[in-house]
């Protein structure tokens, strides 16, 4: 096993986002898939938290920590394909930030729930009497199409949701590491620099 030590990883702006980031998409997608009368508005506010949480991403890409820009965030293919070779190997990653698989997750998350929120500004919805606040740009034709599309990709957000879940789990139990303190703390278990690929 390569030698690790502990590193301040994860800065507080980061962690939070991330934590709010989380419960709103669950709490969004809750509201949506069990939707009332009484819940289709929290529904929408959640949309709208997670645009503005969103656009506050995009920005940090560019102003925030170096483990969070984009440069650190996109994976080159040759980095991909390294780590894919000991992805099976019982140890941990000691990735400074995240892994290249991490980072392709990131980042399909991002664009996934941007595709979402934004749709979602453009519906309508016959059996609550709601609509998105941009509806009427739109032709229904078009209104609806979005409306499929956003019915569609929450499908794929549960999907995507799950699997974030399921690979968390399969760090922690497989390749021993895990990935939950260092997004509460910010320290997270790294390859020292000798070590580093």
């Amino acid at each position: 096993m390569k030698e690790l030590h502990r590193e301040k990883i994860w800065d507080p702006v980061t962690r939070l986002w991330h934590w709010v980031f989380a419960t709103v998409v669950v709490t969004g997608w809750y509201f949506g898939k069990f939707m009332s009368f009484a819940t289709i508005k929290w529904h929408f506010y959640c949309g709208y938290t997670i645009l503005g949480l969103l656009a506050f991403r995009y920005l940090w890409g560019f102003f925030g920590p170096r483990p969070v820009r984009y440069r650190a965030l996109i994976p080159k293919p040759s980095q991909v394909f390294a780590y894919l070779k000991d992805f099976v190997r019982r140890e941990p990653s000691g990735a400074r930030g995240h892994t290249p698989l991490g980072s392709l997750s990131v980042i399909a998350i991002i664009l996934l729930l941007t595709a979402q929120a934004c749709s979602g500004l453009f519906i309508v919805s016959d059996d609550y009497f709601e609509s998105g606040p941009l509806s009427y740009l739109v032709s229904d034709a078009t209104s609806n199409r979005l409306t499929w599309w956003h019915l569609l990709l929450s499908k794929f957000v549960l999907g995507i949701v799950c699997l974030h879940v399921v690979a968390i789990f399969f760090y922690l139990l497989w390749k021993r590491e895990n990935l939950i303190i260092p997004m509460i703390s910010g320290w997270k278990w790294v390859k020292s620099a000798s070590n580093s690929d």
